[in-house]
């Protein structure tokens, strides 16, 4: 037999508790969202802006969206040492900053459409180079800057 509202089950004992209210899947992380969702919208209008400063030329490898992913890489790889080991920051500082504002600056969709394109105009070298080159350096970048960035601190903390 089951209980039509387990949750208003008393016993004798003890009284009849009121339903409770349902967790939504937004409790807590409302906040959260909204920082991402900021931090992408300036790091998302910074890469703009630097598509705008170095505008590439059709068929042509694409400089700006390969230079932005690299040194966005990078900034991920300062970032996470100084949030992890350095500095005890606030919650909502790694989804701003490291999710919003990173992730909306690097932008691997664009470096996948920048492949498409040129393997559509008849550029499958260049295609292929710009796909190993970002990939390269993109890792690359990451794990310079971490180990460059530990090693810093380690030496101010001498």
């Amino acid at each position: 037999m089951t209980v039509p509202h387990p949750e208003r089950v008393g016993t004798p004992d003890a009284p009849v508790s009121p339903p409770s209210r349902r967790a939504s899947p937004w409790d807590g992380q409302a906040p959260v969202v909204a920082m991402v969702a900021l931090g992408g919208a300036i790091g998302a209008s910074a890469r703009y802006g630097a598509s705008l400063l170095w505008p590439v030329e059709t068929g042509g490898f694409p400089w700006t969206t390969f230079w932005v992913n690299v040194v966005g890489c990078a900034v991920i790889g300062v970032f996470m040492v100084v949030i992890t080991d350095v500095w005890a920051a606030h919650r909502l500082v790694r989804p701003f900053f490291g999710t919003g504002v990173l992730g909306g600056f690097t932008t691997f969709s664009t470096y996948a459409v920048d492949i498409q394109r040129l393997l559509d105009g008849g550029r499958p070298a260049t295609g292929f180079a710009y796909l190993v080159a970002t990939l390269c350096a993109a890792l690359a970048a990451v794990w310079l800057a971490v180990t460059v960035t530990r090693r810093a601190l380690a030496g101010r903390r001498r």
